[in-house]
């Protein structure tokens, strides 16, 4: 079954166009890996891809549904990780999850295992603006992959994390069908099924991950 399928999907801010002719298929399982400079349109798709904005043109289907049009059908079966951690700062971590954890019916013992995976235990009943940004990385995770969702999609889901902190982390988010954009161009590729390069919001690269080099993803960003 293919978890996401792409056809000549595009969107433009004003005059500024940020996605062209995107056409592509990310079959169920598989790890599609973004590549591209900054502006190059990476983060547009995800949020496209996560029903948060509408194609200009094009139709975009993921897990089935079209979106946004039929985005009620797919928004629980999607774990979303941007740049933005969407935590209450004034609440705690574990209250933040147990918020999340009403909205998808998940138990909350759920959320003691994903605190206890992440290391923050110890800091879960602090209030979410006392953390440091590889705190608030790492609760953000555990909000994204809260519910087991179908379909993971993560913007740079290491950034701000050490190294102690990323090993943590990294289990998480490492199966199942995926999205992911990284500048990290060696971890990138080892991890993908299907690679996807932008630059100005066109279709530079697209390949199975076995044809392309680390070298073919750094020329993006020359």
């Amino acid at each position: 079954m293919r978890a996401i399928e792409l056809a000549d999907v595009g969107r433009a801010y004003g005059e500024r166009i940020a996605l062209a002719g995107v056409t592509l298929d990310v079959e169920e399982g598989e790890t599609l890996a973004v590549f591209g400079s900054n502006g190059a349109g990476k983060t547009t798709l995800l949020r496209i891809l996560a029903t948060l904005l509408k194609p200009h043109h094009g139709v975009a289907r993921v897990l089935g549904k079209q979106v946004p049009r039929e985005g009620w059908a797919v928004r629980g079966r999607l774990g979303f990780l941007g740049h933005e951690p969407l935590l209450y700062r004034d609440l705690t971590a574990r209250e933040n999850l147990r918020f999340h954890a009403r909205l998808h019916d998940v138990p909350f013992a759920r959320i003691d295992e994903l605190l206890d995976a992440v290391g923050m235990r110890l800091r879960a009943d602090d209030p979410v603006h006392t953390y440091s940004r590889g705190m608030l990385q790492r609760t953000a995770v555990c909000r994204a992959v809260l519910h087991e969702p179908d379909l993971l999609l993560l913007d740079e889901p290491l950034a701000g994390l050490d190294p102690g902190a990323a090993a943590l982390v990294a289990p998480l988010i490492s199966s199942g069908t995926r999205v992911v954009i990284s500048h990290d161009v060696e971890h990138g590729l080892a991890e993908a099924d299907l690679v996807l390069g932008l630059r100005g919001g066109r279709v530079a690269l697209l390949e199975r991950a076995g044809a392309v080099t680390p070298a073919d993803v750094r020329a993006l960003y020359v």
